[in-house]
């Protein structure tokens, strides 16, 4: 049934673009993408899980530490999470949650081209990339919304167990810009990874790319020479993008946080022109 209503209301998109109200028309594009996005369970499980995840291995984490602050061996940690609070605080959960919402990103477009709706949405619509960016668009302010209440989530939770031993404000040095810029990545990681989907058309293939992309690259360009490895390993997507919700500067750092933000999105953007173009050549 959601199937259904999804491409009704493609179907009077494709209406409404060939008049002069092109707006209107995209709207109805995003009411539909919006329609497909809520209705697969996989959506709202993959959501819940990542809230779960993030939030939950925060709290967890914290706890644990405040509970062996004086325990055996524990001097070190300890150090660097009083040195670095902000960076313990998202470091695992974002780390492990990021990766539903790899999975999350890929399972946006590929599902609808194993089950066949995509011919559906895109005989609905004259032209093929508004489709995509209707997508885009919808799946961005969801995961934005969302990434935010996650990482403020996160913030406060993480923050809140550590008072006892470490204080954490939002108005330190850099912190808002890090909490801000946790979900920002986060976003950005769902449309990087819906990219890939669209480029290969395959979940498995796609959720082994982007998972590749976050976790693999980072470690092979940690193998290289040091004198140019650097270099490379400050570019790559993940490495750059996280710079963003650091609060402190690492020596021999390339980037500064909002450089390697933009260095993110620059390949987002590259990825989706990518998709963009397959989508025009290819058959669905």
């Amino acid at each position: 049934m959601s199937i259904t209503a999804a491409s009704g209301q493609l179907d009077s998109a494709a209406a409404q673009a060939s008049q002069p109200g092109g707006a209107a028309g995209f709207g109805r594009l995003m009411a539909a993408e919006w329609t497909k996005l809520r209705s697969v369970r996989s959506t709202v499980w993959t959501l819940l899980l990542f809230v779960i995840i993030t939030i939950g291995l925060t709290a967890l984490l914290s706890w644990l530490t405040v509970s062996n602050w004086t325990g055996p061996r524990a001097a070190p940690r300890d150090a660097r999470v009083a040195a670095d609070p902000i960076g313990f605080i998202f470091g695992a959960g974002i780390g492990l949650g990021q990766l539903t919402i790899c999975v999350l990103g890929v399972l946006l477009i590929t599902t609808e081209y194993s089950t066949g709706v995509i011919r559906a949405s895109l005989l609905a619509v004259p032209k093929r990339y508004p489709m995509l960016a209707a997508k885009i668009a919808v799946f961005g302010l969801l995961m934005l919304v969302l990434s935010e209440l996650v990482a403020f989530g996160s913030f406060f939770v993480g923050s809140a167990i550590l008072h006892s031993r470490v204080v954490v404000s939002l108005s330190g040095p850099g912190v808002l810009r890090a909490t801000l810029g946790a979900g920002f990545y986060l976003t950005v990681l769902g449309i990087l990874a819906l990219a890939v989907g669209a480029i290969v058309r395959h979940t498995a293939a796609g959720i082994s790319i982007v998972i590749g992309i976050v976790l693999v690259l980072p470690i092979l360009a940690g193998l290289l020479p040091s004198n140019w490895g650097a270099h490379i390993n400050a570019y790559l997507p993940q490495q750059a993008g996280s710079l963003v919700y650091a609060v402190h500067q690492s020596s021999g750092q390339l980037l500064t946080a909002w450089e390697g933000f933009g260095v993110f999105c620059i390949w987002a953007v590259l990825l989706l022109a990518v998709a963009t173009y397959l989508l025009n050549r290819r058959d669905a």
